[in-house]
Order: structure tokens, then sequence, then C-alpha cells
């Protein structure tokens, strides 16, 4: 897919987002208060407003496409606060991981901030599929399918900018992507055993998500459209 291709998937979805029906708030949600604690911790990482990122995408498609982008992440904090809200809890500030995390991004040139975003992108997939198929709650399990539909167009969309990483900076990236997945596993341990997944376990799944989206041969189902 080009740019302008980019661009209008975002620009559709937007006006899919804004027809789709809100899932059930009222209804309320029941969770562990160890799932509600890692759903406050992701809930900061998917919120900031994400100028640093739009500034160096730059003016054209491609900068549009990304500012589309940072919005579907800044619905994505509004659902896991309103989620948190169902569930009789608060969002939190901050957090140490995504204090690093912003660090590194922002410290980086546009190719490395999406070598580091995409790792996030790659975990949230094993994290909303985990959260979506054991959390045992209707709205809770909606939210995370949303948020996992999102995040499968998320990658191939950087990946798209990307382009081939190799040598040097693939294993590095491997090592960072490693390191990361280590800590939220180890970071979110217990809220992984109540949704009925091992850190060891959360850590494969992760490993596989990354390997088949970085593969140089790695193809997405996306509308219909074949994504390589």
């Amino acid at each position: 897919m080009t740019d302008e291709e980019w661009l209008e998937e975002f620009t559709e979805e937007a006006a899919r987002r804004m027809l789709r029906q809100e899932p059930e708030w009222g209804d309320g949600a029941e969770l562990d208060p160890a799932v509600v604690r890692s759903v406050q911790r992701f809930q900061v990482g998917e919120d900031g407003d994400g100028a640093n990122l739009v500034e160096k995408a730059g003016d054209g498609p491609y900068g549009a496409a990304v500012a589309l982008f940072v919005a579907e992440e800044q619905n994505h904090a509004r659902m896991l606060a309103r989620l948190l809200e169902a569930a009789g809890a608060s969002t939190i500030q901050s957090h140490w991981s995504d204090v690093v995390f912003v660090w590194l991004r922002r410290a980086l040139g546009l190719r490395l901030e999406l070598m580091v975003l995409t790792i996030a992108e790659v975990v949230a997939l094993a994290y909303y599929r985990v959260l979506r198929d054991g959390v045992g709650d209707r709205l809770a399990g909606e939210v995370a399918a949303r948020l996992l539909a999102d995040e499968r167009r998320h990658v191939p969309f950087h990946l798209h900018r990307l382009g081939r990483v190799s040598g040097v900076s693939r294993v590095a990236w491997r090592v960072l992507f490693l390191g990361a997945v280590l800590v939220v596993a180890v970071d979110h341990g217990s809220a992984l055993r109540v949704l009925g997944v091992a850190r060891r376990g959360f850590v494969r799944e992760a490993l596989a998500e990354f390997a088949a989206a970085t593969s140089p041969v790695a193809v997405y189902e996306l509308d219909g459209l074949r994504v390589r």
C-alpha cells in the first residue's frame, strides 16, 4: 500500500468509528484487581497527543495518516478509561515503563522511533488478545477486541514506512523487543495469571507475533487487500 492508500484506509476507519455504536458502558464491568492495575498501565501507554511523531512525519499523505493513527491511539486511551470507570476504577497519571518508552521514542529520529513504536504495537497485539479471550467480562472483552482490530492495522502501517530492517539494526531491534516483552511479562504477571496465561506463554506469543510481523514475506489481510 502507498502512503495515499494508507491515508484513505485511516480516513475510512475514522468515518466507520463515528458511525459505530459505543460499547454498553452502563452495564459495568467486573475486573480482578490485578487486571485493573494492568489495564491502568496500558491506558497510560495509549494516552498522549503524539505531537512529536506527527512533527517528524511531516506534511503530505503520510503525515496526515500518522495524525489519524494518533487519533486512533487516543481513542484507545479513551475506551480503556471508560472501561476502568465501568469497573469502578480510575486512571493513573503515569507509570515508569511509559516514561522510559516515551523517552526512547522522542530521543530518536523517525525511523528509529517507528522501530520502538512497532515493538509497543506488537506487544499490544499479544496483550489485547489475552485480555479479550481471558477476561471473562463481556464489556472488557468487547473493548479488547476493538483495540486488537486496530492494532492489526497499525503494525503493517508502521512496517510499510520502515521498509527493510537488516543487519545489526535488525539484531538490535529483536533484542530490544525481547527486553520489552520480558518487562511486560514481569510487570503484568499477576494479571496474565488471572487471564489464564503464564508469563512464559505470553512471551512466546509476543515473540511469534513479532517474527510474523517483521518477516520479509509477511502478508496482512486488510479489508480485502493483501498488504505485504
